[in-house]
C-alpha cells in the first residue's frame, strides 16, 4: 500500500512538471510580429497565440479567416486568387510567413511565387477571371491597385482586393449611361477607337462582304438601325432581312419554294444558298444549294447531276444572271453532253434513240444496257464477267479516243494472258477447238480457279499423281500466294516455291539432313532414286524394304542393340522443323548412350573407347592382353592371380567400380619393404 502511494505521488509530480514546461514553451514567441499584426491589441499580447494559431478546437486557417472575411468569401466561392489555389489556400502561413520582425512584409515575391507567379508584375489576371490585354498590359500595378507598393497598409486598406471589372469603375462613361450594352461589346482594351461588334454574329456575322464595312454604313445616325438605337436602352428594331438591303434576281416561285423547305420567310431565305462569308453573289463556286433546293428551280439534281459542280453547268462568264442560268430540261442530255462513243452506235441494233436508249435518265454509269441486251453481242455475259465494269473489256486506244465497243474480242485469249506461259500448248494442238478459246477447255467463266475436275496431271505435266500425292490438295505443291499477281493468279507454280524439279526433295525437306547422300552410298536402288530408295509414295513411314541399319549408317545392330527404334531414337512431342517424329541418336560411341562403369579411368580426351578392351559385339567379357595393353607385365608370378587380387572394388562419388587406374607397378607398392614385412610378421610363441 505504501509503495502504491509513492508511485502516485511521483506520477503526479512528473505530470505537473511536464504541464509547466509545455505551458511555458507555448507562451514563448519565436519572433516579433509584422507591423500590421503587431498594432492589433488582440494579437500583440504574450498569451494571445491562439488568436492566430487557433485554440484547442480551431486551426490556424479558421483563426485567420475570423479577421480576413473577404479571403474566406473567395475560398467559399472558389473565386479570386485565393479561391484558385486549391490545397495551398488551406495553409495561410505557407505564403504569409510571420514572426520575422515588424518590418517583414506579409505579401512579398515568395507569396506570388508559391501562387504560380515568379514576378508580381507578371501576374496573369486571367487566372482570376479577368483577361487583361492591350493598353492594360502597359500599366504598373499601382496604377490600378493604389496600395500595391505600400509597405505597411493602413488599417482597413486593401492592397489588391476591392476593384470591379466593370470598365466604368475606372473609365468615364462618355455615353452617360445611354447604352445598355457593355463597353467590351464595342471597344477593345487597346484603344477606345476602332470599334468592334462583339455578339454581332447573333444577327449577322461580319465576314465576307460585310466584314470590311464601317458600322455607320449600316447603322447611320439617322437610320432606324442607328448605333444609338440598337445599343440604347429603348426598344430595338427587328433584325433586317437580306432583301431589305439586296435585290433578288431569282424568280418568285424559286424563292418561295426554297423558303418553304427551310422554314424561313422568303426575304431571309437567301442565307440558305449564300453564306455570310461570301463577298459577292457572283461566285458560283461558293454557293451552297441542296438538290431539293435546286429542284425548286424546275431541274431536279438526280444522279449524276448531284455530283456536278455548279460552275460546270453555269459558267462564270457571262456574268449576266439570265445568260448564266438559261433553264434546261433534265431529259435533254445532248444539250450538255457530247457523244463519247464517237458514233459507234449511230447504226446497228443499238442505234434507236439518243443517250436514253442505253442510259438511265438520271445517270450514265452504270448504263441501262443490261445482261439481256449484251446477249445480243458476240459474247454473252456469264459468271465472273457479270461482275466486271464495262471498262474492263472495253478500253480506250488512247486517252483522247472513244472507248471501243465494236470489235472487242470474244475469246479468252483476246483479253487474258496465258498465265501458264504456254506450258500446255504442245498438248492441245491436236485437240478440237473450244468455243471462246483454249482457256475454256479447263476453266469456266465463273473463276479461273475453277479448273476442270479430273485434270490429267501426268498428261499435261509429266508428273503422275499417285499414292499420298493423290490424297493431297493441289495447294500442297502449288501453295497460293498471299496476293494475286497482275493476272489475278494466286495458284502457285512449283518452280516458284520449290525451285527446279529434283525429285522428292523439291517439295519435301530432307529430314536426314543429307546423311544418306554421302558419295559412298548408292544414288539409286533398284532403279529408285532420292527418297524412293527407301520410302514409297503412299507414306514416308512405309518402307520399300527393311532398313539395313549397318549398311546405311555404318552402325551394325548386334544383340542388345536389336531393339525398337525408339530405344535409341526417342519420340518427339511433335514434328520438328524437318518433319521428323523421332530424334537423332545421341551418338555412335558407347559412352553416348551407356554409363561408363569404370568411372572415367580409361577416358582419353574426355571420352572412353570401350572397343579397346571389349569385342565388336559388345559382349560383357574382356579381350584385354595384360602383357600388351598395360604398363605392368604379369609374368609367371602374377599370371595365376585373380584380377581382384590387385584390382579391388571401391566407391567413387557414389559409384561402385573396380580400380584399375592409378596403380603402382613397383613391388613395394603392393608388398612393402623388407622391414615392413618383418614388422607385419607375428612373433612365435
Amino acid at each position: 500500500m505504501k509503495s502504491r502511494t509513492h508511485f502516485l505521488i511521483a506520477f503526479c509530480s512528473a505530470m505537473a512538471v511536464t504541464l509547466v514546461a509545455v505551458s511555458d514553451m507555448g507562451r514563448t514567441s519565436p519572433g516579433t510580429l509584422a507591423t500590421v499584426h503587431l498594432r492589433e491589441p488582440d494579437l500583440a499580447g504574450r498569451n494571445d497565440c491562439s488568436a492566430c494559431h487557433g485554440g484547442l478546437f480551431e486551426d490556424m486557417r479558421a483563426a485567420c479567416l475570423e479577421c480576413h472575411a473577404d479571403i474566406g468569401a473567395q475560398l467559399e466561392g472558389a473565386s479570386g486568387l485565393h479561391g484558385t489555389l486549391e490545397a495551398r489556400a488551406e495553409q495561410c502561413g505557407l505564403c504569409h510567413s510571420e514572426h520575422h520582425g515588424a518590418a517583414a512584409p506579409l505579401v512579398q515575391r515568395q507569396s506570388f511565387a508559391l501562387a504560380g507567379t515568379n514576378k508580381v508584375e507578371d501576374f496573369d489576371h486571367a487566372s482570376i477571371g479577368w483577361v487583361m490585354d492591350g493598353a492594360h498590359l502597359e500599366l504598373q500595378c499601382r496604377e490600378c491597385h493604389a496600395n500595391a507598393d505600400v509597405a505597411v497598409l493602413q488599417k482597413g486598406a486593401k492592397r489588391y482586393l476591392g476593384l470591379e471589372r466593370d470598365c466604368a469603375s475606372c473609365h468615364e462613361d462618355v455615353h452617360e449611361g445611354r447604352f445598355t450594352a457593355s463597353c467590351a461589346s464595342c471597344h477593345g482594351q487597346s484603344t477606345w477607337d476602332g470599334l468592334h461588334s462583339e455578339g454581332h454574329e447573333r444577327f449577322l456575322a461580319l465576314v465576307g462582304g460585310h466584314g470590311g464595312l464601317d458600322c455607320r454604313e449600316c447603322h447611320g445616325e439617322s437610320d432606324a438601325h442607328a448605333l444609338e438605337i440598337v445599343g440604347g436602352a429603348g426598344t430595338r428594331p427587328a433584325a433586317r432581312a437580306c432583301v431589305d438591303c439586296h435585290d433578288s434576281p431569282h424568280r418568285a416561285p424559286f424563292v418561295a419554294g426554297v423558303a418553304e423547305q427551310v422554314g424561313q420567310a422568303p426575304g431571309q431565305a437567301c442565307l440558305t444558298c449564300h453564306a455570310a462569308e461570301h463577298d459577292t453573289f457572283h461566285h458560283v463556286e461558293l454557293l451552297r444549294m441542296t438538290p431539293a433546293q435546286h429542284a425548286a428551280s424546275g431541274f431536279a439534281l438526280a444522279e449524276p447531276h448531284d455530283q456536278v459542280k455548279c460552275v460546270d453547268c453555269h459558267a462564270l462568264e457571262p456574268r449576266d444572271f439570265a445568260a448564266r442560268y438559261p433553264g434546261r430540261s433534265a431529259d435533254r442530255c445532248s444539250a450538255c453532253h457530247e457523244d463519247v462513243h464517237a458514233g459507234q452506235f449511230a447504226t446497228g441494233p443499238f442505234s434507236q434513240g439518243d443517250c436514253l436508249a442505253c442510259h438511265e435518265r438520271t445517270h450514265f454509269d452504270p448504263p441501262a444496257f443490261d445482261v439481256e441486251e449484251h446477249a445480243r453481242a458476240a459474247l454473252p455475259l456469264e459468271g465472273a464477267h457479270l461482275e466486271l465494269e464495262c471498262s474492263a473489256c472495253h478500253e480506250r486506244a488512247s486517252a483522247a479516243e472513244a472507248r471501243v465497243f465494236h470489235g472487242t474480242p470474244s475469246d479468252c485469249e483476246g483479253c487474258h494472258r496465258d498465265v501458264h506461259d504456254g506450258a500446255f500448248e504442245p498438248f492441245v494442238t491436236a485437240l478440237a477447238p473450244v468455243e471462246h478459246g483454249e482457256c475454256a477447255r479447263c476453266h469456266d467463266a465463273e473463276r479461273f480457279a475453277h479448273a476442270e475436275q479430273g485434270f490429267d496431271h501426268e498428261r499435261f505435266t509429266g508428273f503422275a499423281i499417285a499414292g499420298a500425292h493423290a490424297q493431297s490438295e493441289c495447294q500442297a505443291c502449288h501453295p497460293a500466294a498471299e496476293a494475286a499477281d497482275e493476272d489475278g493468279r494466286r495458284f502457285g507454280r512449283v518452280r516458284e516455291h520449290f525451285g527446279a524439279f529434283q525429285g522428292c526433295v523439291t517439295c519435301h525437306a530432307d529430314p536426314h539432313a543429307g546423311r544418306f547422300d554421302d558419295p559412298g552410298l548408292p544414288a539409286r536402288v533398284e532403279g529408285r532414286a532420292d527418297c524412293a530408295r527407301c520410302h514409297v509414295e503412299s507414306s514416308f513411314r512405309a518402307m520399300a524394304r527393311p532398313f539395313d541399319h549397318g549398311f546405311w549408317t555404318d552402325f551394325y545392330l548386334y544383340d542388345e542393340h536389336q531393339t525398337a527404334c525408339s530405344a535409341c531414337h526417342r519420340p518427339l512431342p511433335g514434328r520438328d522443323e524437318r518433319g521428323r517424329t523421332l530424334a537423332l541418336a545421341d551418338g555412335a560411341g558407347c559412352g553416348d548412350c551407356h554409363e561408363d562403369p569404370h568411372g572415367g579411368q580409361f577416358a582419353e580426351e574426355g571420352a572412353a573407347d570401350c572397343q579397346r578392351c571389349h569385342d565388336d559385339e559388345y559382349q560383357d567379357f574382356l579381350a584385354f592382353d595384360h602383357e600388351r595393353d598395360a604398363r605392368f607385365a604379369l609374368g609367371e608370378a602374377h599370371a595365376g592371380l585373380e584380377c581382384a587380387a590387385c584390382h579391388a572394388s571401391e566407391r567413387r562419388e557414389g559409384l561402385a567400380l573396380v580400380r584399375y587406374r592409378p596403380l603402382g607397378i613397383e613391388c613395394a607398392d603392393c608388398h612393402g619393404t623388407h622391414a615392413e614385412v618383418l614388422l607385419r610378421k607375428k612373433p612365435r610363441r
